[in-house]
């Protein structure tokens, strides 16, 4: 009977310590997204009140939230606003990470800490090739995400200045729009 009880709470606390080591890992969103899925290392909503979306337009101004460091020392910040693919966040992430572990090993491990500030949050649907037209809107295929003016897109933290900077360069040529270094003061 003990025996069960034991494994009943590791299978419990295994599923928790996932879902904790999701939450925190994954994402801090402006749209305030905390539930995220991740398939195949892509994180996307869990659910959507619509299954699909209009693109809509990209405010050209400034907005006040996500403009400002939050959680880490370092960060990069957009230059303009624009539409970010789930691929191009997943992309821009996994560099800066392999940067601080070809630059730390072992270190980063221990005190180094990335955020993701953005979460790609809208479905884009696609018809497949040679389909007439009509028949109404495709299938989603992706997500993206509406970046503004000045919104910070990754945060680092527990790394040296040179190393932060060299890891934002390298993110910086992954996403379609352009970047820039921030630092905390």
């Amino acid at each position: 009977m003990e025996k069960h009880l034991v494994m009943y709470l590791t299978r419990k606390s295994i599923m928790l310590l996932r879902k904790y080591l999701l939450v925190t890992e994954s994402q801090v969103s402006k749209c305030g997204f905390h539930i995220v899925k991740k398939k195949k290392d892509v994180l996307y909503p869990k659910r959507t009140k619509y299954s699909k979306y209009r693109k809509g337009r990209c405010s050209r101004g400034c907005k006040p939230d996500g403009t400002q460091l939050g959680f880490g020392r370092y960060g990069t910040k957009s230059c303009r606003a624009g539409r970010l693919s789930y691929r191009a966040i997943e992309a821009a992430r996994r560099a800066i990470i392999g940067q601080f572990h070809r630059a730390m090993s072992g270190q980063f491990r221990k005190n180094g800490k990335i955020w993701v500030r953005v979460l790609a949050d809208l479905p884009i649907t696609g018809k497949p090739t040679e389909v007439r037209m009509g028949r109404g809107k495709g299938n989603p295929t992706g997500w993206i995400a509406r970046v503004s003016t000045g919104q910070i897109l990754f945060e680092m933290d527990g790394v040296s200045l040179s190393n932060a900077r060299q890891a934002a360069t390298l993110a910086a040529h992954k996403p379609c729009s352009s970047t820039k270094f921030v630092q905390w003061s």
